[in-house]
C-alpha cells in the first residue's frame, strides 16, 4: 500500500480559490486512515463530510480530509450509557 497522507497546495492569492485555507499548504490523509485514527467506520466520517461538520477534498476520483480537521472534531468521552 502507498501512503495514505497527501499535501496540496491551494491557489495563490488573486487565483481561484475553493476553501477559506487557500493560501496555506493541507496535509490531506484518506478516509479510510482518519477513520482508524478515531476507531470509527470509515462511513462515520463520510457522513460527518455530507453533514458539513467535516470538510472534504478531492483529489482526483479520491476523497480526502485535513488532518488538522480531523484532529479538531469533539472526541467522544470515556463512559457510557449506564
Amino acid at each position: 500500500m502507498g501512503d495514505s497522507s497527501a499535501t496540496v497546495r491551494r491557489p495563490a492569492s488573486g487565483q481561484s480559490r475553493t476553501h477559506a485555507d487557500s493560501q496555506r499548504d493541507l496535509a490531506l490523509e484518506s478516509v479510510r486512515s482518519a477513520a482508524a485514527r478515531l476507531g470509527l467506520n470509515e462511513r462515520t466520517i463520510r457522513r460527518y463530510i455530507t453533514a458539513g461538520k467535516l470538510p472534504g477534498y478531492r483529489v482526483g476520483r479520491l476523497l480526502r480530509v485535513a488532518i488538522a480537521d480531523v484532529n479538531a472534531l469533539p472526541q467522544p468521552t470515556a463512559g457510557g450509557r449506564g
